[in-house]
Order: structure tokens, then C-alpha cells, then sequence
């Protein structure tokens, strides 16, 4: 389960503020991705909260609303798909998850970002920060990003599931299913696909 242990280390360098940081939203065939960033109080109690694709969607929604009550500080961004096809899923990330922390209030002096990669060829976290690879399992503040950008993103793909229906956006949420595949080859994509994650069609 997540811990204090990175975010207390990165305090006891001196940094005031600690930020996670985590993006939702990279594999979708359709949406845009999102990142979300969160300064917690040190040693808030969020029961039940892990990495958001371990925890059941109600349970998600619920921890959502505790953390923007609870913390410090919190933001959500997100990157277009037609600028993913653009800039690439790598870059949009990073873009996503620097915007995140750029939206925070007060700033993070330092990010814990979750994965291993802080750059791509155009985008790069400039904040002072380390990655840390499964890191929504181990830091609190990464988790917690974590949700924020899960349920930021489902709640933008079932708003799209009402502008686009033949396309039941509800249920796999842009996702590349069988079944998202066959509603593609019948109606053909939308506006919200990314043109470069179709080459399978």
C-alpha cells in the first residue's frame, strides 16, 4: 500500500511542498489524457486509497472528493487528441502531467512522478523531481494523483459517450476493446480518436 517514505525524504532535503504526479489515459484509442498532481498533508489518512486502477470505480469517485477537500493543494490537465497525434503519446504526458503541477496553488518545489520517463523529444517535467517506477503503489501523493486523473478522465469519456453515442464511450471509455474496434469499422472515427492509434482497422 502507499506510504509517506518518498515524500518525508524528499522533505528531509529541504523541500517544502511535495507534489505526486500521475497521468490517466495513455492507451485509449479516443479522449484526451490526463494528469492530475496533489500536495497531501503529511500523514492524511485516506482509507482504501491505492493505485486507481486498484480500486473499484464508487470507491475511486469517493476518494476523489476527500482528497480535493483534504489537500494542500490539487490541479487536473489535460492534453487534446488531436495534439497527441501531433506530439506523440509520450510527449502529451509529459505535457499533461507539467501542466498538472504548473495548476497547483500554492506551487510544488518538488514532483514525485509516477514511471521512469520525465521527457520525450519536445516535453519534459522542468520542476525539480525524481520518477519512481510503480510509484502510485508507494507514495501517497502519487496515488492520489492517481485518482484524480482516473476519475477526471471517466467522467470527460461519459460526457463524450452523450455527444458521441454509437460509440458507448461509457463502458470501455475510449479503451481498445473488441467492442470499441467493431463500433469503429461500423460508424468510422470521430472527432475525439486519435488518428494515430488506429492503424489496426
Amino acid at each position: 500500500m502507499p506510504g509517506w517514505e518518498l515524500e518525508r525524504a524528499a522533505a528531509g532535503r529541504g523541500f517544502r511542498a511535495v507534489c505526486g504526479c500521475d497521468e490517466a489515459g495513455a492507451g485509449p484509442l479516443a479522449g484526451r489524457v490526463y494528469a492530475g498532481a496533489v500536495i497531501l498533508p503529511d500523514g492524511l489518512d485516506l482509507p482504501g486509497l491505492n493505485d486507481s486502477k486498484q480500486v473499484p470505480e464508487k470507491r475511486r469517485e469517493k476518494l476523489y472528493d476527500q482528497i480535493i477537500a483534504q489537500a494542500a493543494a490539487w490541479a487536473v490537465a489535460w492534453v487534446e487528441p488531436r495534439e497527441i497525434d501531433e506530439i506523440d503519446i509520450l510527449n502529451s504526458r509529459i505535457k499533461a502531467m507539467q501542466l498538472a503541477i504548473d495548476g497547483l496553488a500554492p506551487q510544488a518545489d518538488f514532483a514525485l512522478i509516477d514511471g521512469n520517463r520525465d521527457h520525450g523529444s519536445r516535453c519534459s517535467i522542468v520542476t525539480p523531481h525524481r520518477t519512481v517506477v510503480k510509484g502510485d503503489s508507494l507514495s501517497v501523493s502519487i496515488a492520489a494523483a492517481s485518482i484524480l486523473a482516473k476519475v477526471s478522465r471517466d467522467r470527460y469519456m461519459r460526457d463524450m459517450a452523450a455527444v458521441y453515442p454509437q460509440y458507448e464511450f461509457e463502458r470501455h471509455k475510449g479503451y481498445a476493446t473488441k467492442r470499441h474496434y467493431a463500433l469503429l469499422r461500423e460508424f468510422g472515427p470521430c472527432a475525439i480518436h486519435r488518428r494515430t492509434f488506429l492503424k489496426n482497422l
